[in-house]
């Protein structure tokens, strides 16, 4: 998560309050159980954990040590070839879309499913790609085949200077 940024706020949730209410909004797309994740140089003030969806896309979290409040939500895709590809990826945006309708619950499946698309074409090729839409900030981090990773956090909100 090298784009996570410094002083970053979390969300008002934990990840299993958060769980609970995205799997009842999306029972045809739900995320498993979080497990923490070991990593070799991670932040102290940082939990990371993950969850697999299936063979091509997982979702994963960092979290506030201590108060265990989300800092990021990100779905990662694994890229596949051949027959199932299409499938594949067509799952993959579905939970992306999902995903954003979480903290967006006023825009319709087609509104988010479309806001995706555009934040991944936008994100196509690069290794970071962000997008603001008031306090939240979507990044889109295409590692080729290595993955795509959609990711949803908080933003700092300033006031004006008067």
């Amino acid at each position: 998560m090298p784009y996570l940024l410094a002083g970053a706020p979390t969300f008002d949730t934990t990840v299993t309050k958060f769980r609970e209410r995205y799997n009842s909004h999306n029972p045809t797309l739900p995320i498993g159980e979080f497990r923490a994740l070991e990593g070799p140089i991670e932040p102290a003030n940082l939990t990371r954990a993950a969850s697999k969806i299936n063979e091509t896309l997982y979702a994963s979290t960092a979290l506030e040590k201590g108060s265990g409040k989300i800092k990021t939500l990100q779905l990662t895709y694994l890229p596949v070839e051949g027959s199932t590809e299409k499938a594949a990826r067509a799952t993959a945006i579905a939970y992306m879309a999902a995903l954003l309708r979480e903290f967006e619950p006023t825009i319709s499946v087609e509104q988010s499913t479309g806001r995706v698309l555009d934040l991944l074409n936008r994100g196509h090729g690069s290794r970071f790609f962000q997008q603001q839409w008031g306090a939240l900030r979507y990044v889109v981090a295409d590692n080729g085949d290595k993955g795509l990773t959609f990711a949803v956090e908080p933003v700092k909100l300033a006031l004006a200077e008067p």
